[in-house]
């Protein structure tokens, strides 16, 4: 069972429903032949023949999905900077297909609290038509905060700049992560100096998809201040502090207030709130009933998902 809170109303949400599914896309062939039957009156003929066509369409569609390879170029360096940390840790990998283009590209900054963790592709996001890219950082206290964003802006500059060689649209570049790397997301898409600094702005991003991301000061942030992890502060290095009407959408997604890590449902919230107050229109709030901040990324990428595949194909219209 998941909970959606989208700022001012609950409903119960199918998490099932956010699963690919290819029936809808093969509705318009049954429904035309459907009425072709009734206007004939061949009921017993033509549904054999509706029953062939789907198992055509279905088996053609597993096909073209099978047929789709991919490969992982691994450490990849997208900095300009030259001292030894930044040579040790500013590389990233790239889940591309091997041949082909124009797919949907996800930038992915990993979790550890600024201070741990290592560049990854979520297993989630493989084999879903996209591009996945996953990021390396400098982390805490080696560097400081500011530092950190600034990496994680460098690393979508490049993305922008060279993602068409691995097979992405750049027009339709998500940036994501989770914990830590879901603030480093947040932070890129409200205060736009930091792509502004490398010439990307930060509404050329289709898309902002934090999972458990932190709103306020990052609580680490807040360690190296002297601040305890439950005293809360809202400053420059604080998303919320930057609330704005006129950037792209943006999907939090959270594990249950429950079980969330201190209360980071309730930031989030709070955040979303917010972000309509200013005038956002397009601020999407999800609450996974019954995972807490780690688990909750299994059911949480499939509501990005579910997202970039709506953005895509509005793109195509």
């Amino acid at each position: 069972m998941v909970l959606i809170d989208i700022t001012n109303f609950s409903q119960k949400y199918n998490y099932a429903q956010t699963k690919p599914n290819i029936l809808p896309k093969l509705a318009p062939i049954r429904l035309k032949i459907t009425t072709f039957t009734r206007h004939f009156n061949y009921p017993y003929t033509m549904n054999r023949l509706i029953t062939t066509i789907l198992t055509l369409c279905v088996a053609t569609t597993v096909a073209l999905a099978q047929a789709t390879t991919y490969k992982t170029e691994t450490d990849i360096r997208y900095t300009q900077k030259t001292d030894a940390y930044s040579r040790q840790r500013l590389t990233l990998d790239i889940y591309h297909p091997e041949s082909g283009g124009q797919m949907p590209v996800v930038v992915w900054f990993h979790s550890g609290g600024l201070e741990t963790g290592n560049k990854e592709i979520p297993h989630q996001l493989r084999e879903k038509g996209l591009v996945v890219v996953g990021v390396n950082y400098r982390q805490l206290p080696k560097v400081t905060a500011r530092e950190t964003i600034d990496d994680a802006a460098e690393a979508v500059a490049w993305v922008f700049n060279n993602i068409g060689s691995y097979g992405g649209n750049k027009r339709q570049i998500v940036v994501a992560g989770h914990s830590a790397g879901g603030y480093l997301s947040l932070m890129l898409c409200l205060d736009k100096k930091w792509l502004g600094r490398y010439g990307v702005d930060a509404d050329s991003v289709m898309m902002y998809a934090p999972l458990s991301g932190q709103t306020i000061t990052h609580f680490n942030v807040r360690k190296m201040q002297g601040i305890p992890p439950l005293r809360a502060t809202i400053d420059e290095l604080a998303p919320l502090y930057w609330v704005r009407a006129d950037c792209p959408p943006i999907v939090l997604v959270c594990g249950d207030r429950e079980q969330e890590l201190f209360g980071r449902y309730d930031e989030n919230q709070y955040f979303a709130r917010m972000m309509k107050l200013v005038g956002h229109k397009q601020t999407y709030l999800y609450e996974l009933d019954g995972y807490d901040h780690g688990d909750m990324i299994g059911p949480g990428l499939p509501v990005v998902l579910k997202h970039i595949r709506k953005m895509t194909a509005k793109q195509g219209e």
